[in-house]
C-alpha cells in the first residue's frame, strides 16, 4: 500500500500477505485443541511446521514494520506529531469497529460488557484488545521507541544488536524471577522488540542479503528445522503447558527475528522485477488489505473451519486443512478490501505528510542538480 510518503512497496506487501496467511491458517487449522487438526499433530515436511505454529506470522509483521519505518525514514527529518497522528489514522478507526463489533457481539449472547470494557480501557498498556488487538498495542509502544531507535541505528549501525542483547537478558530475568516467560514473549514488546529491531538493523545491513540465495536456502531450513523441533515439543500450547515454562522462549522471539529480518532484505533486494504471476499478485492483495484481514477473520475463521469439517468434508488431515484455509484465505480479501473502503482509506486520505530529506541531503542534491544544469549544453533543437 501506498504510505503517506508516495512511496509503495508491492514486494513487501507480498511479504505482509504472507504474514496474514500465517496466522489466518493458525487459527483455521486449530479452532479448538482438537481440531480440525489437533495441536498435537506434526507435519513429516519441516517447513510446514511454520504453518502448523502460524502465530509465528505476527513476529514477521513485526519484523516487517521495523524493516519498512527504517525503509521509509531512513536519511529523512521526522515531523513525529504528524507520525503519531499519521499511525492513530492508520489503527484506530478499524480497530475501533472491531470493539464495537464485539461488544454487540458479547451483548446478544448475554454476556456483561463491564469486564470487556476494562480491558479494552487496559489495552492502551497490556495486551487485552479483542480479535488480535493486542498486537495493535504492541505496534504503538514500537512507535513510541521509534524516535530513539532510529536516531541510535543512525548514530551506530549495531546499535539494535545492543537493544536485542538487553530484550534477552530482561527475558532471562523474567524467566528466572516468575518461572516462565511465554506470557510476556508472545504477546507484549518484552518478546517482540527483537523483531522490530531486526527488521531495522536488516534495512541498514540489506546489500548483504542481495542476491545470498544459498544462504536464504539454508536460513529456510534451519527455520524450519527449528520450528519443526518446536512443533514436535508441543508448540505453542503443549511445551509443559501453558504459559510453557521451556526456557527456549527466552531466544524464540530472536531466533525468529533473525529468520524474518534477513528473509525480508533478501526478498527486497534481490528480485527487482515485479513479480506478477497469480499466487504473489495474490499475496500482494492480502497484503494490501491484511490489517482488515487479521483484526475481521477471527470473527469467522474458526466457524468456517467447523462448517467445512461438519458439512462439507473432513479436513483433519493438515494438508487437505492447509488447502482449505487457502481457498477461505483467498475467498476473504474482498471482505478485506470491503473494509479497507469503507472504513479505513476514508481516514487514510486525512494523513500528513511528516517526512523531509535531511538538509545536508537535500543540499548535496541541489548541488548535484546544479553543476547538472551547468553542464547541459545551452543550445536545444525543438522535438
Amino acid at each position: 500500500m501506498k504510505s503517506s510518503t508516495g512511496e509503495h512497496y508491492p514486494a513487501l506487501d507480498q511479504v505482509r500477505g504472507l504474514a496474514a496467511f500465517l496466522v489466518f491458517t493458525w487459527h483455521f487449522l486449530h479452532a479448538s485443541p482438537a481440531g480440525p487438526v489437533p495441536y498435537d499433530f506434526v507435519p513429516a515436511l519441516p517447513i510446514f511446521s511454520v504453518l502448523d505454529e502460524g502465530h509465528t506470522g505476527v513476529s514477521l509483521f513485526m519484523a516487517l514494520s521495523g524493516y519498512l519505518f527504517a525503509k521509509l525514514l531512513d536519511g529523512k527529518q521526522i515531523s513525529y506529531l504528524p507520525f503519531f497522528a499519521n499511525r492513530a489514522l492508520r489503527l484506530l478507526p478499524l480497530l475501533l469497529v472491531v470493539i464495537c463489533i464485539e461488544a454487540c457481539r458479547r451483548y446478544l449472547a448475554g454476556q456483561s460488557l463491564d469486564g470487556y470494557f476494562t480491558s479494552v480501557g487496559l489495552g492502551v498498556l497490556f495486551p487485552a484488545l479483542p480479535n488480535g488487538g493486542w498486537s495493535v498495542t504492541i505496534e504503538a509502544h514500537f512507535y513510541l521507541l521509534l524516535p530513539f531507535l532510529l536516531m541510535a541505528s543512525k548514530r551506530f549501525v549495531f546499535a539494535p544488536l545492543l537493544f536485542i542483547a538487553a530484550a534477552i537478558v530482561l527475558r532471562s530475568v523474567l524467566y528466572v524471577q516468575i518461572g516462565e516467560v511465554q506470557s510476556a514473549g508472545s504477546v507484549t514488546i518484552i518478546g517482540h522488540a527483537d523483531q522490530f529491531l531486526a527488521g531495522i538493523l536488516a534495512f541498514h545491513l540489506r546489500a548483504r542479503a542481495k542476491n545470498q540465495h544459498w544462504l536464504a536456502l539454508a536460513v529456510l531450513m534451519a527455520f524450519s528445522g527449528f520450528f519443526w523441533w518446536f512443533d514436535a515439543a508441543g508448540g505453542f500450547y503443549q511445551l509443559g503447558g501453558y504459559p510453557s515454562p521451556h526456557w527456549i522462549w527466552i531466544i524464540l522471539p530472536t531466533l525468529e527475528a533473525a529468520a524474518y529480518s534477513f528473509g525480508i532484505a533478501y526478498y527486497d533486494t534481490s528480485f527487482s522485477k515485479k513479480r506478477t504471476s497469480p499466487p504473489f499478485r495474490i499475496l500482494e492483495k492480502a497484503g494490501a488489505y491484511s490489517y482488515s484481514i487479521y483484526l475481521l477473520h477471527l470473527f469467522f475463521v474458526m466457524q468456517l473451519a467447523a462448517f467445512i469439517d461438519t458439512h462439507v468434508m473432513s479436513i483433519s488431515n493438515f494438508y487437505v486443512a492447509c488447502l482449505w484455509s487457502a481457498l477461505c484465505f483467498v475467498a476473504t480479501i474482498p471482505i478485506g478490501y470491503l473494509s479497507y473502503t469503507c472504513v479505513e482509506a476514508p481516514f487514510l486520505r486525512l494523513r500528513q505528510r511528516y517526512v523531509d530529506r535531511e538538509p545536508e541531503t537535500a543540499a548535496s542534491t541541489a548541488a548535484e542538480l546544479g553543476s547538472a544544469i551547468a553542464d547541459r549544453p545551452t543550445s536545444f533543437s525543438r522535438p
